[in-house]
This record gives structure tokens, sequence and C-alpha cells, in this order.
């Protein structure tokens, strides 16, 4: 039986937090109470403004392929795909049944996260970007900011170690990286991971090399 003594602080807590969180909506209401019509239609303008804008980012992504995993035939088709996108996940790959599994969750995600560009490319095609990028495991996923490869996710170690793991939890892991987002735009953050260019020069070439 629990101690009355603990219960009556767990009470005492909990009516604290319904207090603050009621205290915190008569606020929000006291204020909408008191917006006069320019403050309302101030409201209403930037509330269009910012759904103009997403329709206009919507329509941007999905002229640029967004919203589907399409396979890059070429390895200079690469370079114009990271520069055109913000956001790219690319699935190094070859014909085998982990890269199938791979191909399996990143079609779905490719249409839930219309934000990001879903790629893949076939790594024994495409012998300059895999060594640059250090592709040794498949599949490997190369999750690219800026035109900068920040994260990978290489087989399925951070994945369960199975074959099994969910759509879920591959989509928790890529937001993680910020990738690609659970709800909403982001607040931009810089990464403290170092980051590869994948833009080709002397200067990459030569840092990457070990």
């Amino acid at each position: 039986m629990e101690n009355p003594n603990v219960q009556e602080v767990i009470e005492k807590k909990v009516l604290t937090v319904v207090k603050a969180v009621e205290d915190k909506l008569d606020d929000e209401i006291h204020a909408l109470e008191h917006l006069d019509i320019d403050d309302l239609e101030a409201l209403r303008e930037r509330r269009l403004q910012q759904m103009k804008k997403m329709a206009e980012k919507r329509s941007r992504w999905i002229s640029l392929g967004h919203s589907e995993y399409s396979e890059i035939q070429a390895e200079k088709d690469f370079f114009t795909v990271v520069k055109a996108s913000d956001r790219v996940v690319c699935h190094f790959y070859r014909e085998n049944w982990p890269c199938k599994v791979m191909d399996k969750h990143l079609s779905i995600l490719a249409k839930q996260h219309i934000e990001t560009r879903f790629i893949k490319l076939d790594a024994e095609k495409s012998p300059f970007l895999a060594e640059k990028l250090k592709i040794i495991v498949l599949p490997t996923l190369a999750l690219i900011k800026n035109a900068k490869v920040d994260d990978y996710v290489v087989g399925f170690d951070q994945l369960g170690g199975t074959d099994e793991f969910s759509t879920e939890e591959l989509e928790e892991r890529l937001a993680k990286a910020q990738v690609i987002f659970l709800e909403g735009e982001p607040s931009s953050k810089s990464g403290a991971q170092t980051k590869r260019s994948v833009r080709q020069s002397k200067k990459a070439d030569s840092s990457d090399s070990e």
C-alpha cells in the first residue's frame, strides 16, 4: 500500500502543474479577447502568408522530385541533386536482400516526408563517390544537408541489428539527424559533427584521404 504522505505529495505536484497550465491558458484567452480588428487582420494576413510560402515550398519540392524514391543513374547527377535540395537521403546499394529491405522503408518515407529528397545509387557503378564518401558496408544511407554529408546510417546496426526494423524506427533515426522533420519546419541548428563535402574539389579530396 502506498504511503499516504507520498500520495499527498504527488497529488499536490499534479495540482501545481494543472494550475500552471490553466494560468497559461487564461493568459492566452485574455490576450485574444483584447485583440482589436487591426490585430486580428494582421494575424490573418500573417497566417495567409505562411500558408502561401508553404504551398510554394511544396510545389518546388515536388518539381525537384521530392515525394518519390528515385534512382540516380550517373554519378554526375548526384551532385546536381544535392545542390538543388537542402535535405537528401541517398541509399548506396547493390542488388541484395538487405538493400531491398531498406528500399521498402525509404519508398514509404519518401511519400511521407516531402521536405526531403530520397534517392538511391548503385555503389558498384559509382566508384568515385563510394571511395570519396568511404562507402564500404551496404546498405549505407548518406544523410546530406546543404550539399554536405552530415551523417550516415551504416547497415542495420543503428536499427536494432536486424532486417525486421520498422519504418518508424528508421524515421526516428533520420529525424534525429534532422534530415527529415516529424513536425513542421525546424529551427536551424548547426551540427557538431564533422561534415564531408560532396562537392568536387582538390581540397575536399585531399582532406578525405587517409
